[in-house]
Parts: structure tokens; C-alpha cells; sequence
């Protein structure tokens, strides 16, 4: 019940926050007429604050929080305020978790009831009446969760209401003890675990912190109110509590003594005035009502002491509206009132706001539940999202630009580095590509990576064959006749070459162009809900289908990865279409007789400005007479048969018959042009060059260009909404609905909409109570 008391002077606030406050009687029960008004409003923030417990709401409900280190006289302060004593200090229930101490001023209650809240629910259980059940109630719990949770403290709090008539209506939040050291057999980490918990239970600005501190501590020396300093810079919502009192008097002879600690400006500010408070010491076992008297004996005492046993007394009318504990209580229950006052209308919009959002996740998940048992709806449902998905890559393969490409593209190096590939094999140079600094996506990040392919292709070089290698593949054709052994082996150098450099490379570029549309799924699918979002349409139809989602993603990746594989043979098989021996690519006459007017591979070596042209050498036409190119197999071979110790000379070997027979004229005509072992290498490696070059080009511009666009691009345009569908909807029901409903999902989403359902039945009570108080203010 509130008290009805005579306003102090301003000078007697405790700061700027509290100078307001509502006045403070020294008798607690004397009733007014708005007495009736100010118990609604604290009943119906009880009820509140037991709802926010127990479903983990979170309303900004005015609310005292007790602060202070181990002994400082934090658990005497709550049993002072109750009313009577239940060994609060012997399970040191503010040591491990926060209790939440709920009094109720009820006439009728002449023995304390204590009633316990159940774990995760609004409900209480039994009334508890004996002191030791109280005391072994808290130890158990806290134990209980501890154990459960494997921690040394918890910041779940335990919630007991206390109905007496010998108590204020008030609400305490009592937190754990500061502690310099743990105990033995605790955690190393204790302390810091402990003060972390309190200063997140002493942040939200809506509650007001009680900061107790025995008076043996001097303030220069607080080790914890630096700690408060860091939570409320200003004791703006603080109010400071010195406890002990009793101990500090003695100390004091000189009326200025006692002014000076009394007023503690020095070290507290010009606006911050602390309560002087002094309890019982004896814990001798006593009813409730000695407990009380003696409470009362100890402020008397205190009061009498600085009259008769100072010289001069103290400053009675600065100073005696904060000395005792019956001035402590009255004036922390009328703040409270107070502030709950105040708090009113915002708590009544912020409770309005959360039923309709509490009723709006019911509807939705009655839906989900429906659902279940609809497979039509599902099916059109997702569907519907599943086309929506592919427009969206469609439409940011085309240019799209949202989302935002500084938030969502990636850098050429970011592309490498997530997809796991470095530089291009072969490659030595670092390749740029334009814009490689630029965050892009979609089709401008797959254009980018088909232009770095091109600078790596063009990169690559002929590689250098070895005379034991090239003179191995001139023996193979010398018996095919003809008079194109020097062609044939430089044809087979490059083609050799071709498969073995290019082939890697056409590999990586499926792979990067796989990596670039696998990245759209999730672009799209922040593109749909921000477009939906945009519109003012319901996004919450596929909300919540994990399974959904992760079949969409598994289905539109296997897409991806098929399209990749396809990809890679296609540009094989052009790869080796471009260096089968039967391709007449190495022989066309742009060729070998130098790049025409409408030649593709003298634009692109131009503008690339590839450095391949540098090793070919200037034309010789006489390449082309059938005896020199006999001369040139015949020193191959003569240089061959030297390295091995079989010298052919124009008398050879009975055992070269055959080769002497068809080259019996080789050795003059070498002769007469005086052809040398260097410089037939060296026009092979040339013509090899021009020949990588041309197949090079052409595999690049003409066939893996168009095959990888029509390859990747055409089929997600055109082929991914019906892949997506004959393998999410092309299915069974019961298969289907595995997507929906897993085994005992049913099951969960009932249990969540029962809880929804509780929730809402206890939101809209305390929305009707405080529509009550609403209009009463």
C-alpha cells in the first residue's frame, strides 16, 4: 500500500533523478486517496514483470536493482524490507543468481507467505510460510541450474512474491555480490563472470540502481563504485546506500565531522546524496516482530547518538531525511510508485505493440500448421517462390544492379580467394582483367572472368621441345612419304603443347564461371525480400521452411554443377577437334602466308599485344620444295644416329637399306644448301609457335567464347526454372511434403503455437490492466 507523506526540500534529494521524487513519511502505512491506484499500478507491473520473466519479453518496466560487493549488508537491507528474516546470507542467494524479490503490502497476510515462480512459466507455486523452506527453495534452484548449465553463476533470475502486512509494495532485483578472489573450488573466472552479469542487469536506463557500501570503506577507496561510475557516468538513476552506519559513528566527536562525511560532495558530486542506514547485527533467532522493533531500535539509537554524543549535534535539517532505514524504505517504494507512474503510457503502447506482434506470429504459424495438411497450397506457394528466385538471376545476369554491388559483388581476388583458386596453371604473369578492383556480380562478374581467361590463354606460350624430342617425332614420319615431315612435326609439337597448356585452362574457367552463378542464389534471394519488402507484401509464406530452402539450394547448386561438367566437355571437344591431326587449322593460309586483311588472329595479337609474333621468323618459300625438307629429315637423322654412335654418311650401313634407299640423294642435297642441325631446330620451334598461335586463337575467339556463354547463360535463362521444378515438384506428395514436415515437426510447431497462445493470453491481461491504470492516472 503506498504511503502518504509530506514533500522534503530539494536540498534533501539524492540527485537530479530523484529530486522529484514522491514525498516520504515516517509512518509506511498511513493510506491516502490515491493509495488504491498506486497498488493497480504496482500489482499490474508484478504481473508484468512475471510475464517478461518467464516468456523473455523485453519492456523497459521501472525497476530497483541492488548493487554491492559481498558483506557490504545487501542481503540484511532485503530482509529489512520484507519484514522478517529466512537466512538469506546462509545460501548466499545473491552470490550465484539474481533473485527478484516481489513485496506485497497485504493487511491480511499477518504471517509472510512466500510463493515461489515455477521455471519458464508465469504461474507460482504453493505458498511457502516456514523461513527454512525459503532458504533451501533458493539454494536448490540455484544449484539445479548451475548444474544444468555447467556455469558458477547464471543471470536467470529466481522470482519470489512475498504477500505480508508488515512490508512495502516494492520490487528489488538483487544481483550477486562483487568478489575480488573466487572461492575454493570455483572457477578462476568468477569474479569477472559476476561482475559482466551485473553491469548487463544494471544497464537497461530503466532501472534504478542501489548502490550499497559499508561506511568502514572511504569513498577515495571504493573499489566497486568505479564500477557504477562505468554503468551510470552521472548517479543520474543511482541512488547510494551506506551501510553500517553504526560502525562509523564512534569516530565521530565535532558537529563538522560528521556534516563533512554526511554530505560526501567531494567525492559523489554537488547533486548525489547517499542514505545513512544502520541494522541489526544480532542473528539471534527472533519472531518478526522483535526483528521489526529492533530495526526501529537501531535507527533511534543512530539518531540519538549524533544528537547527544556530538558536540553540536549534526545538521538535522539537511541531513535527517536520509539517516535510517524507515526513511530508506519509504522513499525507495514512493520512487518506485513514481516511476511507475511515469512509465505508464509508454509501457501501455510498448504492450499493444507486442500483443499485435505476438497475434500476427500466432496467425502465421496457424498457417504453417494448416499448411501441413495442404498440399496443393504448398506446392503453389513454392513454386511461386522458387519462379521468383530464377527471375532474379535471370534479371541480374542481364545487369541488374540490386542489390547493392558494394555490399554483394566481389573483387577479382575475393572471387579467387572464396572459390579456392589461384593464378591460371601456366600462367606466370599476374593477370588483371579491367575492373578486377570493381565489386560485381552476375553477368558483369561473368563477363570479367571470359576476358581474364582470354589474357590467360594469351599468356601461354609454345612450349620449348628437346632434339631427342623432336628428332623422335620426325623418325615417325619419315616413312609416310610426302614432302611435309617438317610441318607434320611442328603441327604435332603445337597440338602437343595445345592439349597439354590450354586444357587446364579451359578447366579453371568453367569452374570460376560456375562459382560466379552459384553466388546469384543468394543474391536472389536477398533480392526477393527486399523487393517484397519494398512493395509492402507479406514475406512470411516460405519464412520458417528450413527444409524448403535448403532443398531450393541443394537443387539450384546440382544445376550449377551439371552445367559446369557439360561446360568442360564441350570446350575439351573443342579443344580437340582444333588439335586433331585431321584439322586443317594449322595449314590455312593466313597462316603461313602472313595474317590477311580479315584476319581475326592479326586483330587480336594486335590489340592484346601478345608477345607470340616476336618468334615467328620471316617466310621462306623454299620451305615448301620437296628436297630440302628431305635434306632437313636427312641431317635430323644424321645428327640422331651421331648421338648414338651410328654415323650415316652417304656410304651408309648395310642396316639402313631402307633409309638409304629412299634417301640415297639426302646427302648431296643437304650438301649443296648447307643446312645445319641449329637452324632446323630453331625453324621447327618457330613453326611449331605460329602454329600454337593459330589454334590458340582460334579455340579462343571462335569456339570456347560462344561455347561457354550458350553453355552457361542460355540454360539459366531458359532451362533452370523447369530443372528446379521437375526436381522440387516432379515428385510424390509424401515426397514432396518431406520438405515441409520432418518427424515431429508437427508436433513442435503445436507446442510453439500453445506457447504463442499463453503468451498472448497473459500479454492481453496485463494490456487490460493497464488500460485500467491508464485511465485512473
Amino acid at each position: 500500500m503506498a504511503a502518504s507523506v509530506a514533500k522534503p526540500p530539494a536540498a534533501y534529494a539524492t540527485n537530479d533523478t530523484f529530486s522529484s521524487s514522491s514525498p516520504v513519511s515516517t509512518n509506511h502505512h498511513e493510506t491516502t486517496d490515491s493509495s488504491s491506484f498506486s497498488k493497480s499500478r504496482f500489482e499490474a507491473y508484478n504481473r508484468l514483470q512475471s510475464a517478461v520473466v518467464a516468456f523473455g519479453e523485453k519492456l523497459p518496466i521501472p525497476e530497483i536493482v541492488a548493487l554491492g560487493g559481498q558483506s557490504d549488508g545487501k542481503s540484511s537491507l532485503l530482509e529489512a524490507l520484507l519484514g522478517f528474516r529466512f537466512n538469506v546470507r546462509e545460501v548466499e542467494m545473491g552470490t550465484r543468481r539474481p533473485l527478484i524479490l516481489q513485496m506485497v503490502h497485504d493487511p491480511t497476510a499477518l504471517d509472510p507467505r512466500c510463493r515461489f515462480q515455477e521455471e519458464d512459466s508465469e504461474e507460482y507455486g504453493s505458498p511457502i510460510v516456514l523461513s527454512a523452506e525459503i532458504a533451501d527453495t533458493i539454494k536448490s534452484r540455484t544449484e539445479a541450474l548451475l548444474k544444468k548449465t555447467k556455469t558458477a553463476v547464471s543471470c536467470k533470475p529466481i522470482v519470489m512474491r512475498a504477500e505480508y502486512a508488515h512490508c512495502p509494495n516494492l520490487t528489488i532485483i538483487d544481483t550477486p555480490g562483487f568478489v575480488l578472489k573466487a572461492k575454493k573450488g570455483e572457477p578462476e573466472s568468477t569474479p569477472e563472470e559476476i561482475l559482466s552479469m551485473v553491469i548487463s542487469l544494471a544497464s537497461p536506463p530503466n532501472r534504478i540502481l542501489l548502490f550499497l557500501q559499508q561506511s568502514s570503506v572511504e569513498w577515495c577507496s571504493s573499489l566497486w563504485l568505479d564500477a557504477i561510475r562505468d554503468i551510470d557516468p552521472t548517479f543520474r538513476r543511482t541512488l547510494i546506500v551506506v551501510s553500517k552506519f553504526d560502525n562509523r559513528l564512534k569516530e565521530f566527536t565535532e558537529r563538522w565531522e560528521v556534516d563533512r562525511y554526511l554530505s560526501a560532495s567531494g567525492y559523489l558530486g554537488e547533486k548525489t546524496h547517499p542514505f545513512f542506514v544502520a541494522l541489526p547485527k544480532e542473528r539471534t533467532e527472533v519472531s518478526n516482530d522483535e526483528f521489526r522493533k529492533q530495526i526501529s531500535q537501531v535507527d533511534s539509537d543512530v539518531l540519538r547518538h549524533l544528537k547527544e554524543n556530538v558536540k553540536g549535534g549534526y545538521d538535522e535539517e539537511t541531513y535527517k531525511s536520509r539517516i535510517g532505514f524507515g526513511r530508506l524504505r519509504d522513499y525507495l517504494e514512493s520512487e518506485l510508485q513514481k516511476k511507475y507512474k511515469e512509465a505508464t503510457p509508454a509501457t501501455l503502447a510498448l504492450l499493444e505493440q507486442r500483443c499485435s506482434e505476438v497475434t500476427a506470429q500466432l496467425n502465421i504459424l496457424h498457417s504453417k500448421i494448416q499448411a501441413t495438411s495442404d498440399v496443393a497450397h504448398l506446392r503453389r506457394s513454392s513454386m511461386s517462390f522458387a519462379s521468383s528466385i530464377c527471375n532474379h538471376v535471370g534479371a541480374m545476369l542481364d545487369g541488374a544492379a540490386d542489390p547493392d554491388p558494394e555490399q554483394w559483388g566481389k573483387t577479382t581476388e575475393e572471387e579467387k580467394s572464396e572459390c579456392g583458386m589461384g593464378s591460371w596453371p601456366g600462367v606466370i604473369s599476374n593477370i588483371k582483367p579491367p575492373n578486377s578492383t570493381i565489386r560485381v556480380y552476375g553477368g558483369a562478374a561473368f563477363e570479367r572472368v571470359m576476358h581474364e581467361f582470354r589474357l590467360a590463354a594469351y599468356s601461354v606460350e609454345c612450349p620449348t621441345v628437346s632434339r631427342q624430342k623432336m628428332t623422335n617425332i620426325i623418325l615417325a614420319h619419315t616413312g609416310r612419304g610426302g614432302g611435309t615431315r617438317i610441318a607434320e612435326a611442328a603441327a604435332e609439337i603445337a597440338r602437343a603443347g595445345a592439349r597439354s597448356w590450354l586444357a587446364p585452362l579451359l578447366d579453371i574457367a568453367c569452374e570460376r564461371l560456375a562459382f560466379v552463378l552459384r553466388n546469384l542464389f543468394d543474391l536472389a534471394m536477398e533480392r526477393n525480400q527486399e523487393l517484397l519488402h519494398d512493395c509492402g507484401k507479406k514475406t512470411g509464406d516460405m519464412d520458417g521452411y528450413v527444409g524448403f530452402h535448403a532443398a531450393l539450394r541443394r537443387s539450384y547448386n546440382c544445376f550449377i554443377q551439371d552445367l559446369a561438367k557439360q561446360c568442360k566437355q564441350l570446350v575439351r571437344q573443342h579443344l580437340d577437334s582444333i588439335t586433331s591431326p585431321y584439322s586443317q587449322v594449322c595449314y590455312e593460309t593466313d597462316l603461313l602466308y602472313g595474317p590477311g586483311p580479315n584476319s581475326t588472329f592479326g586483330y587480336q595479337t594486335s590489340c592484346l599485344e601478345l608477345s607470340d609474333q616476336e618468334n615467328i621468323p620471316p617466310v621462306n618459300n623454299n620451305n615448301n620444295s620437296k628436297k630440302d625438307q628431305e635434306a632437313t629429315t636427312y641431317e635430323l637423322l644424321k645428327a640422331a644416329a651421331n648421338e648414338h654412335g651410328n654415323l650415316i654418311e652417304d656410304g651408309a650401313r648395310k642396316r639402313h637399306p631402307r633409309i638409304l634407299g629412299e634417301n640415297k640423294m639426302l646427302g648431296n642435297v643437304a650438301s649443296q644448301n648447307g643446312l645445319q642441325q641449329g637452324s632446323t631446330h630453331n625453324e621447327i620451334c618457330s613453326l611449331a609457335a605460329q602454329h600454337f598461335a593459330r589454334m590458340r586463337e582460334v579455340l579462343v575467339e571462335r569456339s570456347v567464347t560462344a561455347a561457354l556463354n550458350s553453355g552457361f547463360l542460355i540454360p539459366c535463362r531458359e532451362r533452370l526454372l523447369v530443372a528446379l521444378g521437375l526436381d522440387l515438384f516432379g515428385v510424390r506428395d509424401d515426397k514432396f511434403m518431406d520438405m515441409f514436415v520432418a518427424p515431429g515437426a508437427i508436433e513442435i510447431l503445436q507446442n510453439e503455437r500453445e506457447s504463442l497462445r499463453k503468451r498472448q493470453k497473459i500479454l492481453d491481461s496485463c494490456l487490460a490492466e493497464f488500460k485500467s491504470v491508464a485511465i485512473s492516472l
